[in-house]
């Protein structure tokens, strides 16, 4: 037996109702939506999610930009083609970029990024890093560690 060969006993159907059609029919007149209103009316009503004009939840409700996140962590930004210009087996970090120039302004810890090639091995201490800058660091022979000051980052970021 399968599902699409069950079907009710015979008896058991049920007439559908018939809104409308006479008091003897048991919903008339007003057909049991009421007196007045706009939920009497023909027609479906209100869309769904409709408040009566007051403004809806799904637009009250933040989404997307301009509202602000919790814990939302600033980083210095840098991408590995800045650091071609460093000498070989250099150890980067944020206060070193800062004295060699590449970095003006601390705005939280380095993260690295992948935009670019890199040609020359570092030893770069972060908080945190994409993959793409990670595969392109130790392609050139260097590496990358967690920096000592950020303890709580995951590796990227």
């Amino acid at each position: 037996m399968r599902l699409h060969q069950l079907s009710p006993k015979p008896t058991s159907k049920k007439r559908r109702r018939r809104i409308g059609r006479g008091i003897s029919a048991g919903q008339g007149a007003s057909g049991g939506f009421g007196m007045r209103g706009q939920k009497s009316r023909s027609g479906t009503g209100t869309k769904p999610g409709f408040e009566g004009g007051q403004m809806p939840l799904y637009r009250r409700v933040p989404k997307l930009k301009h509202f602000p996140l919790i814990n939302h962590k600033e980083f210095t930004i840098i991408n590995v083609e800045k650091l071609n210009t460093l000498a070989t087996n250099t150890e980067v970090t944020l206060e070193s970029l800062m004295a060699v120039g590449i970095v003006t302004t601390n705005d939280g810890p380095l993260k690295i990024l992948g935009n670019g090639e890199l040609t020359v091995a570092l030893n770069i201490k972060a908080a945190g890093w994409s993959k793409s800058a990670q595969a392109k660091i130790e392609t050139a022979g260097g590496t990358i560690t967690h920096a000592s000051s950020v303890n709580d980052q995951s590796n990227n970021g």
